[in-house]
């Protein structure tokens, strides 16, 4: 029995509408995890800002060595001068001052490897700028590690949580990576800003591969054999476990975006060179190696979360700043040769702006 021409007709309407809806919703999400308030921050270009750095290195007393390049020697400080200005918009405003007054009396951690510990350093180096004569402790552990605000009409505690993969990593008597299982995690439900990272560890091969044996249910392998599809795992159950139970009336939750390594020129159109000999960014606004491969995996996996969360995009802006790694200015010695992290006071600084930006959208 066909149908009529009026069922043809509602039914290409109900179909219509739910494309309609459908399309609206992936657009609203799609503008959440790009975009902090009405501006798209992650396409730019850096340019030389005399104000800056936006804080003496010297003076902030949580910087690691590693990350501490002008303490180890760098003389060359033009990578801090730079500014990062978006495309088709302002860029955004910093006001210490008022960062303060937003985050006072809250909880903010940093979650993942040693490249959101470069946030978290930068992050309380801007808060103890804008508040240089308030006590704080300063508490340092093989998980957690903390400077809190102590006096009372601050009351801030800036928290790093170093764990790389979000999912279980067991160390004995072999390193065991769980990549279905979160269990230890609690501590995240009673923050009040989240700010999630996880990437470099992933995609380490050879010797630098940070896992054994990998565990999913029952079953352990040596290696899916794909990293994409590794990382993919790993962060759908880190995806499903905040879906379940972060409150977002209470936390606000962030993920600090991918961030490359400037190991090989070959990359970038500088053959036989690293960030080592480099002093400028690269100029434009377009980085001229290969697309980072787990940002459309980030992405994607963000889009379909029912939790907000907010992607502080800053894959575009990293991928220029080939000066700003602390190469050999990683220690005092001058032997290391560190092209993945960056100095502090540096780029991370501009991530904690697009933060605070995103916290204060009135601020831009």
């Amino acid at each position: 029995m066909g149908l009529s021409l009026r069922s043809c007709h509602n039914a290409f309407l109900l179909i219509s509408l739910f494309i309609l809806i459908n399309s609206s919703l992936l657009d609203h999400v799609h503008d959440r995890i790009i975009k902090v308030g009405t501006c798209d921050y992650s396409q730019g270009s850096w340019v030389v800002d005399p104000s800056y750095p936006l804080y003496d290195s010297s003076k902030c007393p949580f910087i690691s060595e590693g990350f501490d390049c002008v303490d180890n020697g760098r003389l060359n400080k033009d990578y801090l001068k730079y500014k990062w200005i978006p495309t088709g918009c302002p860029a955004p405003k910093f006001d210490g001052q008022d960062l303060v007054k937003r985050v006072k009396g809250k909880k903010i951690m940093f979650v993942g490897d040693s490249v959101s510990q470069n946030q978290w350093q930068s992050f309380s180096c801007l808060i103890h700028a804008a508040i240089p004569n308030a006590k704080y402790a300063i508490n340092y552990g093989e998980k957690y590690s903390s400077v809190n605000f102590t006096d009372p009409e601050y009351d801030i505690s800036s928290v790093f949580n170093q764990k790389p993969f979000f999912v279980e990593f067991e160390e004995k008597p072999e390193r065991v990576l769980k990549i279905d299982t979160i269990s230890t995690s609690d501590v995240w439900k009673e923050i009040d800003i989240l700010v999630f990272n996880s990437w470099h560890w992933w995609h380490h091969t050879g010797k630098l591969q940070h896992w054994d044996k990998i565990q999913e249910g029952a079953q352990t392998y040596k290696d899916i054999g794909d990293r994409m599809e590794d990382f993919k795992k790993g962060l759908t159950t880190w995806s499903t476990w905040v879906d379940k139970n972060i409150d977002p009336k209470k936390t606000q939750v962030f993920y600090q975006g991918i961030s490359l390594a400037h190991l090989n020129g070959d990359e970038w159109g500088f053959p036989k060179t690293t960030c080592a000999d480099h002093t400028t960014p690269i100029t434009g606004s377009k980085f001229p190696g290969a697309p980072e491969p787990g940002v459309p995996v980030l992405k994607e996996l963000l889009s379909k979360m029912s939790t907000p969360v907010t992607l502080l995009d800053v894959t575009t802006m990293s991928q220029l700043r080939i000066d700003a790694h602390p190469s050999k200015y990683a220690n005092k010695a001058g032997t290391a040769h560190d092209c993945g992290h960056w100095c502090v006071g540096g780029v991370s600084d501009t991530w904690n702006t697009l933060l605070y930006a995103s916290l204060a959208p009135a601020a831009k």
